[in-house]
């Protein structure tokens, strides 16, 4: 959102942004994207001209209003909004937590589409037209119905025509073109009853019905049954009469701009805005089949500008690729015509496409919109982060530096993998004192290249607590934190590797194990596959990793036995499974946990998310996502579940859940451990905590209350480098906000 600055920013850039900002307006927000206050370009010259001591480089937190005005989710469509956007000019809407989840601003209008849609969705509004391919009959709406939703529609629409009121009696008048046109109509009318049944099963299938009412009688009809919404066919663009008596009912209007001029459309646009209708036009083509070159997808942005809001596409060209390309443009609703048969009598069938085509459109319309993305600053995504570690390069020392000398371009090397800094930073480094000894190979990280050198304070905690490891740093990172336990993050390379020649001592604290996922011959574990050698395998490496937990037990301080944490499969490729097919996994995880001695360890299946990055890519997760099938399992098979704080969140964003009291709820009674870190979206794993989506103020309280002894480690990606700085920051996030 282009009126939306970080906290972070300075008034300098206030100033840049606002230069090109027609509201000039901003909207401030904190790093997990709350309301703070606004700023005015008024507010920055009264500050400057007021304040001797204020600087261009100084946070805009100096000048920041406090006081600013908002509306509440939910709450704004009873208000008047035209007066409140006139007084000013941007308005944030938050949430129950304080986030800012849309601008409504005098510059672009949004748009609410019933109660399941709006123009802040990232996935556009697909709908499907099946108007009058039902022929007349009843039946074949109904099935047009169902095959529209398992085709992937958001919504079903038809149309309602009161003929006698509509058409000229008079036939006479009439060419042959609207002779023909009536005598469809007439004939393919469903009665009344019959179109509020199939409204009735739309919303039975979890769909929004839509119409478009021809005439005053038939809205009327609409109205007393209960439309949300309404579509207006293109023949109405320009009949301000009707328009307004549409826009009277307080309902959302889409409206085709097809056969209509630009000089019309501009007079109507002022007509709706002057009604305060809530509207939205789609730019249409009123050719049946539309050529390929009028469709004109460019006259979206033209459209946009013209009617300052949201703008989609109503097509009637053949084939799928034109809506596809209207949402690359920016179309937030889909119209395309439906049938079960180009064949049938009626010219709306030829230009209708298929449930196999219309499946195809949704899932390319749905595809593209995910890749457009923010218009934001470009971000590394989690994938991208992986793989930036693990193909990028970095810096390291060239050889041994002792503590105080100055760094020279002849001590650093630039080398695989990324774990350091970048090699773009090297002019930093140089000059600089070197803070601590590094010995050849080491790697230097951003810590290195700070002014200041602030001894790390590791805060304790009430509960037991620790920090993952390898086997190569646990002592060192233990013994920084005074830490309960190690939770040892296991390679299949570490399963090769005989534990009596890595352990000497006995050491007095304990110890968990997270079972590698990734074993020899890019072997995924997963303990419910149907194909039985992979089975095999997957549980002769988890046994594999269970005897040697119990070899380490003896050179731990164990007052109870070792936590195992497993991902234990259920993942899918290319979609995700059915409610049947999760059911058979479910059903093999318990058989194949059965089959394996896990006499001396505990289990903690680990909680997923949605869609896991796993070696090679990304997958779709169906299995400990969903928090009732959690609970389910747990209370079925006595196993307990480790709480991933990350996963689950990412989970409830899938779900449409709040994680920190509905998705918490259902799950807390069968959590054994916990993986504590943040999220972002339904995809961004492993973020430092405090930067993602959940609220430790009110999880952490929830765990307190709930889970007081259950023990932690804070699971940040790549926590462990720079001598464990991400975890002990993360924990020292967590003692602040009040976690025991």
């Amino acid at each position: 959102m282009k009126n939306i600055i970080s906290e972070k920013k300075t008034i300098k850039d206030a100033v840049e942004i606002l230069d090109n900002n027609k509201s000039k307006v901003l909207i401030v927000v904190d790093k997990q994207n709350k309301l703070i206050g606004s700023i005015t370009d008024g507010d920055i010259r009264r500050k400057i001209l007021s304040s001797a001591s204020l600087n261009i480089n100084d946070s805009i937190l100096e000048i920041v209003n406090h006081k600013s005005f908002f509306l509440k989710d939910g709450e704004f469509d009873k208000k008047n909004i035209s007066n409140l956007v006139n007084k000013y000019k941007v308005i944030p809407v938050i949430d129950d937590s304080g986030k800012v989840v849309r601008l409504i601003s005098d510059t672009f209008r949004y748009f609410k589409l019933g109660k399941i849609w709006s123009s802040d969705s990232i996935k556009p509004f697909v709908i499907a037209e099946i108007g009058n391919n039902h022929n007349g009959s009843f039946n074949e709406a109904i099935k047009l119905i169902d095959a529209a939703k398992e085709s992937g529609a958001d919504c079903a629409k038809f149309q309602m025509r009161t003929m006698t009121s509509l058409y000229s009696s008079d036939r006479k008048e009439n060419d042959l073109g609207t002779e023909y046109t009536l005598d469809l109509l007439k004939k393919f009318q469903l009665k009344d009853e019959e179109l509020f049944s199939c409204f009735d099963h739309c919303v039975t299938l979890g769909m929004m019905p839509l119409c478009t009412p021809w005439d005053s009688k038939s809205l009327k009809k609409l109205e007393s049954y209960g439309m949300d919404a309404y579509k207006i066919a293109s023949a109405d663009f320009t009949n301000h009469t009707f328009l307004k008596e549409v826009a009277s009912t307080g309902n959302a209007m889409i409206i085709s701009t097809g056969m209509s001029t630009e000089s019309e459309i501009i007079q109507t646009v002022d007509f709706l805005d002057s009604v305060s209708a809530n509207y939205m036009l789609l730019h249409c083509n009123s050719t049946y089949p539309t050529p390929f070159k009028d469709v004109n997808l460019s006259y979206l942005n033209r459209l946009r500008d013209i009617s300052k809001g949201p703008v989609g596409y109503s097509g009637h060209e053949r084939d799928i690729f034109v809506p596809i390309a209207a949402v690359t443009i920016g179309a937030k609703v889909i119209e395309k015509h439906f049938t079960l048969d180009k064949n049938l009598e009626g010219n709306d069938h030829i230009v209708s496409l298929l449930p196999s085509e219309f499946e195809r459109m949704v899932k390319g319309i749905n595809q593209v919109s995910l890749s457009l993305g923010a218009k934001t600053e470009r971000e590394l995504t989690q994938g991208e982060l992986i793989n930036r570690e693990n193909l990028a390069k970095s810096l390291i020392a060239k050889n041994r530096i002792s503590k105080g000398e100055i760094i020279t371009f002849n001590m650093v090397d630039v080398v695989s993998p990324g774990l350091g800094i970048q090699p773009n930073r090297i002019n930093e480094l140089v000059g600089s004192i070197a803070k601590h000894d590094f010995n050849k190979g080491d790697f230097f990280f951003e810590s290195d290249l700070s002014k200041s050198n602030k001894k790390i304070i590791i805060p304790k905690f009430d509960r037991p607590y620790g920090v993952p490891v390898r086997y190569h740093d646990f002592e060192k990172l233990a013994l920084m934190g005074n830490l309960n336990f190690v939770e040892f993050h296991m390679s299949y390379n570490d399963l090769k590797i005989d534990v009596n020649k890595i352990f000497k001592v006995k050491y007095k604290y304990g110890f968990s194990v997270h079972a590698p996922e990734l074993f020899d011959e890019d072997h995924i574990l997963d303990l419910t596959s149907n194909d039985p050698e992979y089975l095999k395998t997957s549980k002769k490496y988890l046994q594999r990793t269970i005897n040697i937990t119990r070899d380490i037990v003896k050179y731990f301080t164990m007052k109870n036995d070792p936590i195992l944490i497993v991902n234990v499969g259920g993942w899918s490729k290319s979609g995700f499974l059915n409610e049947n097919e999760k059911l058979e996994k479910y059903k093999l995880l318990k058989e194949s946990l059965a089959e394996i001695d896990h006499n001396g360890v505990e289990i903690a299946i680990q909680t997923m998310p949605p869609f896991p990055w796993h070696f090679g890519g990304q997958s779709f997760h169906n299995l400990f996502v969903d928090p009732y099938e959690i609970a389910k399992f747990c209370k079925e098979s006595g196993y307990k579940v480790c709480l991933d704080i990350s996963h689950s969140m990412m989970s409830a964003n899938f779900f449409k859940k709040d994680f920190e009291t509905e998705f918490y709820d259902i799950i807390y009674p069968y959590v054994n451990y916990l993986h504590i870190v943040d999220a972002k979206g339904t995809d961004g794993e492993g973020i430092q905590i405090g930067k993602g989506d959940v609220n430790f103020e009110k999880i952490n309280f929830r765990l307190n209350e709930d889970l007081p002894n259950i023990p932690f480690v804070p699971e940040v990606w790549q926590g462990h480098k720079d001598r464990g700085l991400g975890f002990w920051e993360a924990l020292k996030f967590l003692k602040d906000t009040k976690l025991n």
